[in-house]
């Protein structure tokens, strides 16, 4: 349990460190500075800074496909095979992540890069996985024409890349909650999406 405990609260260090100077400009000094432990008594839990990485972006890529599932069950069963509605439900379980722990969202988002190929490997694949969720409810609603005619890939892509902008300036003091946040995403998902039709 103490072993878990130290673990997480390197891993919430880290978050907060990679997001505000990058992955690249961070230390493993740096991350024990913050945490007020020499440098190598700090890897008696971790045994590099890419561990602590992967760490991270494991567990946000595992909150965003765990909501990603509730979302697409949830919207299944209020209306079945509504493109809009699973689109909708995709935003909010999406902003939900982002917000709920944003330096971790901002480092999942941002710096997946800096990992070694092997793994950045499989992140890239579990990115595309999930973008694929997005997709096939743009290629349904195009196929009912609820949504305008247009590349469901590049409208996924799109999707993602501007609720994914959250995590860069979020801010839990800010004027609006997370809830009334994605309301707003939502709406003009739907709005871009639908189009002219």
């Amino acid at each position: 349990m103490v072993e878990t405990t130290r673990r997480q609260a390197i891993e919430d260090v880290a978050s907060d460190l990679f997001r505000e100077h990058g992955y690249a400009a961070t230390s493993i000094r740096d991350i024990a500075r913050a945490l007020s432990v020499q440098g190598a008594s700090l890897y008696a839990h971790v045994t590099s800074k890419e561990d602590v990485l992967w760490a991270i972006v494991e567990r946000a890529a595992k909150r965003f496909e765990a909501a990603a599932d509730r979302a697409e069950l949830e919207a299944e069963s209020h209306r079945p095979g509504d493109a809009a509605e699973a689109i909708a439900a995709l935003v909010e379980a999406h902003v939900d992540v982002l917000t709920a722990d944003v330096d971790e969202a901002a480092v999942f988002v941002n710096e997946w890069r800096s990992l070694g190929e092997e793994r950045r490997r499989q992140i890239l694949d579990r990115r595309d996985a999930y973008q694929a969720r997005f997709r096939r409810h743009v290629e349904a609603g195009i196929a009912v024409g609820a949504f305008a005619m247009t590349d469901p890939s590049i409208a996924a892509s799109s999707i993602l890349s501007a609720i994914n902008g959250v995590a860069a300036w979020y801010d839990p003091n800010g004027r609006l909650p997370a809830d009334r946040i994605a309301d707003h995403l939502v709406d003009l998902v739907l709005r871009m999406l639908e189009g002219s039709r």
